[in-house]
């Protein structure tokens, strides 16, 4: 199993970073930390490193270590919740001695020494769990871990709401809660939004546009970011806000960037919108993903695609 695997490098190997995907989220710093607390607890012996860029508005949950170069030249490094290599926080990744990659995105691009992917789990957490679960004690569950892998699962399901939840998931999160840390404060706490970003998100439904198939899209200029005075890791309190309306099938924010272009989030309720992230320098799962679009034009022709991803969604009677 590829578990056994990653398991038998972490014990062979000292020190131990673990990286995530910049612009981290619940999951990303879920899984990276939780990863690093369950080393911790079970092997103390071990020298273990979280790293990354700024944690931004999640700093209440996980904070990140930095380090020297020299830290890499024999390190075991272990990246997880992040699919392909440019997506990875710190560069220096690729310095260390063994690369894993621990993930449950589409794997296009398997790179690490070794590759344990299941885009069939609901979010990196859960598969770290399930590395503990397995490891006979090496990793163990403490409560910093196990709060960490709640958050990540909460996350990246939106608390239990979308259809990646599992019973497996369940489970699994019936066995965190177990631990001593408050589940509910993590849920009020990922549900809490600012009253700049509340208005950020008055903005997205006043500046909506709904196609007749039910495809919905608004532009987010920096004036309307900058006018609010968010942090553009405040951004993310609106993806989700489009998808409350019942009328709404699937969408795209675009929200502009200040180097220009726009970083684009895809969101569904049914129709599969990875492969047209994928196609705008994207990607991610069939129903969440995020891409980039250059300029207007490429904003333009990505509306037009996902309204017939709808219209075709729409009459195949699903």
């Amino acid at each position: 199993m590829i578990q056994t695997d990653i398991i038998n490098a972490i014990k062979a190997n000292n020190p131990i970073i673990i990286h995530r995907h910049v612009n981290p989220d619940p999951d990303a710093l879920g899984s990276q930390v939780g990863l690093a607390e369950a080393i911790r607890a079970g092997l103390p012996d071990k020298q273990v490193y979280q790293v990354g860029s700024d944690t931004g508005n999640l700093s209440w949950l996980a904070q990140e270590q930095t380090i020297s170069d020299d830290v890499y030249k024999d390190a075991l490094v272990i990246v997880t919740d992040t699919a392909d290599t440019p997506r990875i926080s710190d560069t220096r990744f690729n310095q260390g001695k063994m690369l894993i990659k621990i993930d449950h995105h589409p794997n296009d691009d398997a790179y690490g020494d070794l590759t344990w992917v299941d885009n069939n789990a609901s979010s990196a957490s859960e598969l770290i769990y399930d590395l503990i679960a397995v490891s006979e004690g090496t990793l163990k569950l403490s409560d910093q871990a196990a709060r960490m892998l709640y958050a990540g699962i909460v996350g990246d399901t939106g608390r239990f709401l979308f259809n990646n939840t599992t019973p497996h998931t369940l489970q699994v999160a019936a066995e965190l809660i177990k631990k001593d840390f408050d589940p509910t404060a993590i849920n009020n706490r990922m549900n809490t939004v600012t009253l700049a970003q509340a208005r950020l998100q008055g903005y997205v439904i006043d500046h909506l546009k709904i196609s007749p198939a039910g495809a919905a899209s608004v532009i987010v200029p920096r004036t309307a970011i900058e006018d609010r005075k968010l942090a553009d890791d405040q951004v993310s309190a609106v993806v989700g806000t489009p998808g409350r309306l019942d009328i709404v099938v699937a969408w795209a924010e675009f929200i502009e960037q200040t180097e220009g272009g726009y970083r684009v989030h895809l969101r569904s309720k049914g129709p599969i919108i990875n492969a047209l992230a994928k196609a705008h320098n994207g990607g991610g799962h069939p129903l969440a993903s995020g891409a980039k679009a250059a300029n207007f034009d490429e904003v333009i022709q990505i509306e037009t695609q996902l309204d017939q991803l709808v219209k075709d969604y729409s009459t195949s009677g699903k």
